[in-house]
């Protein structure tokens, strides 16, 4: 039996989309991966900034890239199985339809509701301060805490 893409046909842009997504969730764990391997196998970087080169692998490059890549291309290919699997594959299909039925904002409206929502954030904040003032002043003058 050879492999086949389910509904090869049906959601590309939300697979696609999806896929991309899962890339760059991948990507950034494989930088983390990374960074501590850099940091915790012998011979990675001294707290002074110097190299310990004492305890150095000889083998500290390619263990502290390897990993990371063979963790990358097998959560890939695991990503890539699993995202055909009917199951998904249906339901990316169907969100797919249903985005297409959003009634979207126009720019007008979402410039002003962005606008609106910025106001109110920035008048609440500030009367937040103010009120966090008016206490640290009572408080301090009033009771003579600080």
């Amino acid at each position: 039996m050879a492999f086949q893409i389910y509904k090869k046909e049906q959601g590309k842009y939300v697979r696609v989309g999806t896929a991309i997504g899962a890339a760059a969730v991948l990507l950034v764990l494989c930088y983390y991966t990374w960074v501590v391997l850099e940091r915790q196998l012998p011979g990675g970087p001294a707290p002074g900034g110097a190299a310990d080169a004492t305890a150095a692998l000889p083998y500290k490059v390619y263990v502290e890239y390897a990993i990371p890549a063979v963790m990358f291309v097998a959560l890939a290919i695991v990503g890539f199985f699993y995202m055909n699997k009917p199951v998904v594959v249906d339901f990316l299909i169907a969100t797919e339809s249903e985005m297409k039925k959003v009634s979207w904002s126009s720019r007008a409206e979402l410039l002003g509701s962005t606008a609106v929502v910025l106001v109110t954030v920035f008048l609440l904040a500030l009367f937040i301060w103010l009120a966090d003032m008016g206490i640290i002043a009572g408080l301090s003058r009033g009771l003579g805490l600080w």
